[in-house]
């Protein structure tokens, strides 16, 4: 065998592995409960069999096939290749009766699964194995499509394969405005329709090929001549519409998905303030959770009503969610800077080690019997009020309201909720919404305003190389403590209104995993990169909560999520330009080193 079909058959036996690991480790039988296109293809069998034309793209594209008959060639036996260790695992099903003591997810559903739901084994292996073949050759027939049409095709197959998964939620929107004939048109019970499913994914795949070959330049060359009045005012409609977005959203989405949001809009907060060390200082810090908690546990103290709560144990009454913030904010920034004077010296993985010890000491201290007259230990601190506004700022804020709320009440959509002592509150997760985008709003300001600032630019110096930018002039120990206690107020104030929002707080709400998720969507957004880590948080917080069956195989997914993004685009979902500029140069490195010097002489000079 030359080495030509040797590497072709060792692609396709690696996605063969990966199809039987899917199917033992029990992905493929969860998988299989939620519908694509109902009565016909369930997202189960999309992970079954998409291993086949993926290897017979890759041994096209890998091995540099020209000739035309060779390719489906290779094709073919990509896919007969890849099927084999599924044959493999229903073979030793058939004669090992007690399979299931070793494997437990092999069991009767998923052996009926890859056999293709056949009354005859024998017939479903055979069926299986010629639709692995037929998927090879098609794999190997896409690799040869010109680049635009294989975007397009994929870019139809997501959308498919993203209302599919998320028909039910589009269902519980959508029935109360359009009616539940419209919807039954398009979805059923679970996933959608066919003829729908032809119609959305041809539309897509044209749309997508339209703009990518001719509607961009149209727009560019639109764009190009206009004035510089009309790009501001284009601007600002952009703005307008995006306020109109944001006011309306919680009211179309209804309660569940308002609940999600909220949950997102805490880890953007989160990851807006670890941005900050991490995507511009270069400083990693893996203790992160550690500003989150004292930002709740300072809220609690302040404000709840149980024997923890000031107000009962020494008698500070009438202190407020508004009054608290602050001061919530303020204790997690001084946290923040008494553990960035320890680390001043260390880099890389030593600094990450320290912030992770950071982490678990503040967490075995929230637990340990030390702390807990202060704040209760394993028992958490109970009786936390919701946020609300009161007093005369109340009634100044209704009344500017009161003609905005009538109006949009013709619509179905309200704003915010008042009480019978004419308080606004923030009780329901629509309400509380509205909270969280005006925090995020404020971090986002921030941090769009120390990404040009002199700081901000000292900080990436000292992120490119920190012994060049000190070189330089530029202070690193200054710089790091800025960074550190920056950093750690968004955590505080991310703490302090997930404390308001749940009522009540445990020290086992304040885990490793929440340092380790905002460090992931970091990572998968884009570092430094404000837009990605708002992409970051919807596509690893908001998409495995839209998912709950699927949360068994959460941490695999990040881990998955995460060895893709630094295989294929390391750079994020949503790069920067300095941070994309750096990982898809293809200049030598010889070259670049003057530049990462220019950069931070840059930086001192605007510093200056």
């Amino acid at each position: 065998m030359s080495q030509f079909w040797k590497q072709t058959v060792q692609i396709a036996l690696i996605a063969g592995a990966v199809t039987l690991s899917a199917a033992v480790i029990g992905l493929i039988e969860t998988f299989d409960q939620r519908d694509i296109i109902a009565g016909i293809l369930t997202l189960g069998e999309i992970l079954l069999f998409a291993a086949a034309p993926v290897a017979g793209y890759i041994c096209i594209n890998r091995l540099k096939t020209q000739r035309f008959g060779v390719a489906l060639l290779q094709g073919l036996v990509a896919g007969l290749v890849v099927v084999l260790p599924v044959w493999g695992l229903l073979v030793l099903n058939s004669f090992w009766e007690s399979i299931r003591e070793a494997f437990i997810n092999v069991s009767p559903a998923l052996i009926e699964i890859l056999t293709l739901r056949q009354p005859s084994a024998i017939t479903g292996v055979l069926l299986l194995g010629g639709s692995f073949a037929l998927l090879g050759v098609i794999g190997a027939l896409f690799a040869r499509l010109p680049k635009l049409l294989q975007r397009s095709l994929l870019t139809g197959i997501g959308w498919v394969i993203g209302l599919g998964l998320l028909s039910e939620i589009l269902v519980d929107i959508l029935r109360p405005r359009i009616g539940r004939p419209l919807t039954g048109v398009v979805f059923g019970a679970k996933g959608l329709h066919l003829t729908p499913t032809l119609v959305i994914f041809a539309t897509i795949t044209i749309l997508t090929f339209v703009w990518r070959q001719w509607g961009g330049t149209q727009y560019q060359r639109v764009r190009g001549t206009m004035s510089s009045g009309q790009l501001r005012w284009a601007h600002r409609i952009q703005v307008v519409l995006g306020v109109i977005i944001l006011l309306i959203l919680p009211s179309f989405v209804g309660v569940y998905l308002s609940e999600i949001i909220n949950n997102i809009g805490l880890y953007i907060l989160m990851g807006l303030g670890l941005n900050i060390a991490i995507g511009l200082a270069g400083l990693l810090d893996l203790g992160y959770v550690t500003n989150f908690a004292v930002g709740a546990y300072i809220m609690a103290i302040l404000t709840s009503s149980s024997p923890l709560g000031i107000e009962q144990s020494a008698g500070f009454g009438g202190i407020t969610f508004w009054m608290a913030l602050p001061i919530s904010v303020a204790a997690a920034m001084l946290t923040g800077f008494i553990l960035a004077l320890p680390v001043l010296r260390m880099r890389g993985d030593y600094l990450a080690i320290t912030t992770l010890g950071f982490g678990e000491i503040i967490r075995i201290l929230a637990r340990s019997d030390w702390l807990k007259p202060i704040i209760g230990g394993a028992q958490g601190i109970l009786l936390i009020p919701q946020a609300a506004i009161t007093g005369w700022f109340s009634s100044l804020l209704s009344f500017i309201l009161v003609p905005i709320e009538t109006f949009l009440s013709r619509f179905g959509i309200t704003l915010l909720a008042v009480n019978n002592q004419g308080d606004i509150v923030f009780d329901t997760p629509p309400q509380l919404y509205y909270l969280l985008v005006l925090a995020c709003l404020f971090m986002l300001f921030i941090s769009v305003r120390l990404n040009g600032s002199r700081i901000g630019r000292q900080w990436m110096a000292m992120r490119e190389d920190e012994d060049v930018a000190g070189a330089m002039g530029i202070d690193t120990t200054k710089a790091k403590i800025i960074a550190f206690t920056l950093s750690a107020a968004s955590g505080g104030l991310a703490g302090a209104i997930f404390a308001a929002k749940l009522g009540s707080i445990y020290p086992h709400s304040f885990q490793l995993l929440i340092s380790i998720n905002v460090l992931a969507l970091i990572i998968v957004g884009g570092m430094g990169s404000i837009p990605g880590i708002v992409v970051g948080a919807f596509a690893l917080i908001g998409l495995p909560e839209l998912l709950r069956e699927f949360a068994e195989f959460r941490l695999l997914f990040y881990g998955i999520a995460l060895m893709a993004m630094m295989l294929v685009r390391p750079e994020g979902l949503w790069p920067s330009a300095t941070r994309r500029r750096e990982l898809q140069s293809t200049e030598p490195l010889v070259e670049q080193t003057p530049t990462r010097a220019g950069e931070a002489h840059e930086a001192v000079t605007i510093g200056s």
